[in-house]
């Protein structure tokens, strides 16, 4: 009996340990919500980056959707297609929520082994009738956010997988000296910019070396190799000589404890850290020669994609693919914006979508051109085809399909219509003839030719001003600085981190700004480069931008134009970020100018860097005051304007009027009215001795 018992317990033991190290990380974390999947016949695909200490073979894909109630459910059925290989084909059940699961292998990758495809297709049936069911809205069924992709983690050579290459997209936070030098921050400027280009995430933090988190286990740690902590710099087994850089991934053998439970991970952070357990990836060198080649070689994606090991000597670096900033981008082809060609068959909705940014040309474009090229199936007799192309949800152009088959259509719209980022669809909107629909439903097919299709620029946006809808574009053009006061440097890691990625968030890639402090501008300078300069409110620098829509040194009120209500008030109780773009005194040189006030500087700093590259932005605006709790600001201002008053130009006794007037005023009424009423009680009381 006792050892029946034994064996039993060794079972459940065993069985636990299979179960526990699964990992779920649901469809909504990676950033698919619920997908709805419209028409007779429709298809959604999901892609998910999957870490390389994933083993596929032990994990599976739980996948959950939502029919419509209106279905016929055992004539509707659902397929799931993985690496274009189907894998399940099944009729739906009577069940309100449906459930899924698929094992997954390894072969399900795509080539490079980083990414997992899946598709949901569907046939879908109401009325058993195709000609009924065509135009009815109630067909659809809704893939829900709570799917999710249980994961597991590799248990054999797991690391080994593991390098330079490909150790960026599970780095949550990047690690600086305390007291930086320009080195640090452009160091910490590039590893952000190749961090967030990879996954486009939102909560990568940076942090000094004695400010780190204890719960940061893989991170990027940048520095001289003679300033990193004692304890990290005796990880590196590797001794960069005099003149060499040196990249250097720490690997631990170390795991996890809470890795061994069973966990729904509910942010995309934890996503990337939940199969890591620590890793350091280092950027250093021997000194500030090889340091800075460590830091170039950040700025060369043909480097980094090809470092398949785990340290990296850098003896010459160079930017290779820098190409030249005044080279014009005003055409580009869908496939330049990340197009790939879509067959599309079926009935219904048939769509692509399409993303750009204003960025990506060589300016911002006042209209912009969209053309289409593409083929189809020739509509027969009484069929209805359409092709409708759809801007930021907005339809701006349909056209009837014929039956030539060919598509060659373009649209214009002007910078009122389109954004600082746009999303285009184009949608092929085919319904057979009611007579011939039982044999020809399956015959339409629509696609764009993502070579031929582009996107033009047209009549650059000129202003006598400069906006925050122009930027970062408006730094394309000519070389750029980054300029750092030296006593807020080590308050401008996050910011200047945000500001080089927005420099580069385009097609171009390019913008390698110099890093200088301030006290080493010249007058030249402002006149030749691009300047962002991030400086504290007092730095002299600052009375050196005579066409500053504002002074950021003195302390000022802001007034509305036709009414002459104030509208807002600098206070330094809480956190401010504070951000103005102009044009400098060159030839159209753009100048952005960040400073920060109150006791959070590091996070003012970073909120004014991220407030002004929002959508939020394409307001004509060209002052932002954001605060560390993400509240904005945005205004219009011009330098000549009489709605600025800076309040500390005025005397101590003017502030004292303008703040208590009113309290004054009527305490003078108070006592006009007391002398008033005293006076009256005298001369009444003179009229009563009299009359006695």
């Amino acid at each position: 009996m006792n050892k029946f018992l034994t064996l039993l317990l060794l079972v459940t033991t065993l069985f636990a340990k299979a179960t526990l190290a699964q990992t779920n990380i649901s469809f909504k974390t990676y950033g698919h919500d619920d997908e709805v999947i419209y028409g007779m016949s429709g298809v959604s695909s999901f892609y998910f980056r999957m870490d390389p200490l994933v083993d596929m073979n032990r994990s599976k894909l739980v996948l959950y959707f939502e029919p419509s109630q209106a279905l016929i459910k055992n004539l509707s059925y659902i397929n799931i297609i993985i690496a274009d290989k189907p894998v399940f084909s099944g009729r739906m059940t009577q069940d309100s929520i449906q459930r899924l699961v698929i094992p997954l292998n390894s072969s399900y990758l795509t080539d490079n082994k980083q990414f997992l495809k899946i598709q949901v297709k569907t046939l879908l049936t109401i009325t058993d009738n195709k000609c009924k069911d065509l135009d009815n809205p109630a067909m659809w069924i809704k893939v829900k956010g709570y799917s999710y992709l249980s994961l597991v983690k590799s248990t054999k050579d797991q690391y080994n997988n593991v390098n330079i290459a490909n150790s960026f997209e599970s780095k949550t936070a990047i690690v600086y000296p305390s007291n930086p030098s320009l080195n640090d921050l452009k160091a910490v400027a590039w590893a952000y910019n190749k961090i967030k280009r990879s996954l486009a995430v939102s909560d990568l933090h940076v942090y000094p070396y004695d400010k780190l988190p204890d719960t940061i286990k893989n991170y990027v740690m940048v520095g001289l190799m003679d300033q990193l902590p004692g304890d990290k710099k005796s990880l590196i087994s590797v001794s960069p000589q005099g003149g060499q850089g040196l990249m250097y991934l720490y690997k631990s053998n170390v795991t996890d404890s809470s890795a061994n439970r069973p966990r729904f991970i509910s942010s995309i952070s934890a996503a990337r850290q939940a199969f890591s357990s620590y890793e350091i990836l280092f950027i250093t060198g021997a000194d500030d020669e090889g340091y800075n080649k460590a830091i170039t070689a950040l700025g060369n994606y043909n480097i980094l994609n090809s470092s398949f090991g785990n340290y990296l000597v850098v003896n010459t670096a160079s930017n290779d693919n820098i190409k030249n900033l005044n080279q014009q981008r005003t055409k580009l082809t869908f496939r330049d914006v990340g197009g790939v060609s879509n067959f599309m068959s079926g009935i219904g909705s048939l769509r692509s979508v399409y993303t750009f940014k204003n960025s990506d040309f060589s300016f911002t474009p006042k209209e912009v051109e969209m053309r289409f090229v593409g083929t189809y199936s020739g509509m027969k007799p009484d069929d209805r085809g359409y092709f409708n192309i759809y801007l930021n949800g907005m339809l701006i152009s349909s056209e009837k399909l014929n039956e030539t088959g060919k598509l060659n259509t373009s649209v214009v719209v002007n910078r009122y219509q389109h954004r600082k980022y746009n999303s285009l669809t184009a949608e092929f909107r085919f319904y057979p003839s009611t007579g011939n629909c039982m044999n020809s439903f399956l015959n339409f097919f629509g696609e764009i030719d993502v070579d031929k299709s582009y996107l033009e620029s047209r009549n650059p946006f000129v202003n006598n001003t400069l906006s925050f809808y122009q930027y970062p574009e408006a730094f394309n053009e000519g070389p750029s600085k980054i300029v750092v006061s030296k006593s807020y440097a080590k308050h401008a890691a996050g910011a200047v981190g945000e500001i080089v990625y927005e420099l580069n968030n385009n097609l171009n890639s390019n913008n390698f700004p110099d890093f200088v402090y301030s006290d080493e501008v010249s007058e030249g300078d402002l006149k030749k480069f691009n300047i962002v300069a991030l400086l504290s409110k007092d730095d002299n620098l600052m009375s050196k931008f005579p066409d500053a829509p504002i002074r950021f040194d003195r302390a000022f009120r802001l007034y509305n134009n036709e009414d002459n209500k104030l509208v807002y008030a600098l206070s330094d109780s809480v956190s401010n970020g504070l951000a103005q773009i102009f044009y400098g005194r060159g030839s159209n040189n753009a100048i952005l100018v960040l400073t920060a006030t109150g006791s959070n500087l590091d996070g003012a700093f970073l909120s004014a860097s991220k407030a002004i590259t929002e959508q939020l932005s394409t307001l004509n605006s060209n002052v932002c005051v954001s605060d560390v709790n993400d509240n904005k600001y945005l205004f219009n201002v011009d330098k000549v304007a009489d709605n600025v008053q800076y309040t500390d130009a005025k005397s101590g006794l003017a502030r004292f009027w303008e703040n208590y007037n009113l309290y004054v005023l009527l305490a003078i009424l108070v006592l006009i009215l007391l002398a008033f009423l005293y006076v009256r009680s005298k001369v009444q009381r003179s009229q009563d001795m009299l009359g006695e």
